[in-house]
C-alpha cells in the first residue's frame, strides 16, 4: 500500500525586517479567548481549557469545552481563519500564505465535521464578535442540552 505524504507548503517568504518574528502569535490564551472566558466565568459558567478531545481520525483541542454538555468552542482569529469581513490576504508572490490559510479553513471544516459526527456541538466565534453576544449563544446551547452524567468507573 503506497504511503500518502502530506501536501507541503511552498517555502515561507522572507521576513519583512530582520526583527520580525511570529512569537507574538499565540495559539491559546489570546485576548479574544480570555475576554470570552472572563464573561463566561462571571456568568457562573464553568468550563475546561486545553482539554484534548479525541475523535475518529484526529485529536482536537478546542479553546473552551463544556464536557458534560459535549460543547466545544473555538475563538478564531480573523487573519488565521480567513474572516471575509476582516481577514486580509498578504501580498505574497510565493503563494505561501494563500496555501497556509486555505489549509487552515479546510482543517476547521474537517474538525467541525469530526466533532459533530462524534456527538459534539461546535461553536466557532470570530475574534471580533463581542463576548457578550457569544455568551448568549453558549447559554442557549447549554440550556437546550442534557448534561451527560458520568457512570461509576470500576
Amino acid at each position: 500500500m503506497p504511503s500518502i505524504e502530506p501536501k507541503k507548503l511552498p517555502p515561507a517568504p522572507p521576513p519583512s525586517s530582520a526583527t520580525t518574528t511570529m512569537k507574538a502569535n499565540r495559539s491559546q490564551d489570546t485576548k479574544p479567548e480570555l475576554a470570552l472566558r472572563r464573561v463566561l466565568f462571571a456568568q457562573g459558567l464553568r468550563y475546561r481549557v486545553g482539554m484534548r478531545l479525541t475523535v475518529p481520525g484526529r485529536s482536537v483541542r478546542p479553546d473552551i469545552v463544556f464536557p458534560r454538555h459535549r460543547l466545544a468552542i473555538f475563538v478564531d482569529g480573523c487573519f488565521w481563519h480567513g474572516c471575509v469581513q476582516h481577514g486580509r490576504m498578504p501580498s505574497d508572490p510565493s503563494g505561501y500564505w494563500h496555501e497556509k490559510l486555505a489549509r487552515n479553513k479546510s482543517r476547521d471544516i474537517a474538525v467541525n465535521q469530526a466533532l459533530r459526527a462524534a456527538g459534539w456541538t461546535v461553536f466557532r466565534f470570530w475574534e471580533h464578535v463581542a463576548p457578550s453576544e457569544a455568551v448568549v449563544s453558549i447559554k442557549e446551547a447549554l440550556a437546550d442540552s442534557t448534561p451527560t452524567i458520568p457512570t461509576n468507573r470500576e
